[in-house]
């Protein structure tokens, strides 16, 4: 009796594997059609566009690189370049913790900066030019460290060729990291560029 049933079996078997095989229009198990655009935002983020502020751009994860998104700081009218540097640091540090909008969530957008993060200013010692976090850098991520990095590197947080010196709250040498190509397009796996910095 079980070997009369083979036959049947086969047959519905090749029958089931002949649908999983036909083409459908939007698979049915992985959300979205394939062809839907992912990092392109439709629209113009009004967020950004309301509130009034120093024009910035931001690094956020979309897929296995970083994109910059458009976003605003606010810094006070008259405020020292030295502070300005630090103002502008913490605003930006803000909006990489900050939770990416329905339009970036619907694009793919993510971020890997966790909130809390604070900046600070040179100590005695450091370069004039120094920006020091709340955490070390060296305690990021991988993914928190390249949209950090790059997002001060391309801000006026940073020098004038790009580069940026960071520290943490402990003793640990100063390092000057840098944003490149690599870094954008695989922040998951390459480290930004960084040499230790001695003396002021």
């Amino acid at each position: 009796m079980n070997v009369r049933r083979l036959p049947v079996i086969a047959v519905l078997a090749a029958l089931l594997a002949g649908c999983g095989i036909r083409s459908t229009e939007v698979p049915t198990d992985f959300g979205a059609a394939p062809s839907r655009v992912q990092c392109s935002l439709a629209e113009p983020q009004v967020a950004a566009q309301a509130s009034r502020g120093l024009p910035v751009q931001v690094f956020l994860l979309c897929g296995s690189s970083l994109v910059a998104v458009d976003r605003t700081v606010r810094v006070p009218d008259g405020t020292a370049d030295s502070q300005r540097r630090v103002l502008v640091a913490q605003g930006l540090l803000d909006q990489l913790a900050a939770t990416p909008s329905a339009a970036e969530k619907e694009a793919g957008y993510t971020t890997d900066v966790r909130g809390g993060m604070n900046v600070g200013g040179p100590r005695a010692g450091d370069p004039e030019d120094t920006l020091r976090l709340s955490t070390s850098p060296r305690d990021l991520t991988s993914y928190a460290l390249a949209q950090v990095v790059c997002t001060f590197s391309d801000s006026t947080a940073a020098e004038g060729d790009g580069s940026v010196i960071l520290g943490g709250p402990g003793r640990e040498p100063l390092r000057r990291y840098e944003c490149t190509d690599e870094v954008r397009s695989r922040p998951g796996t390459t480290q930004p560029p960084s040499s230790e910095v001695t003396g002021g």
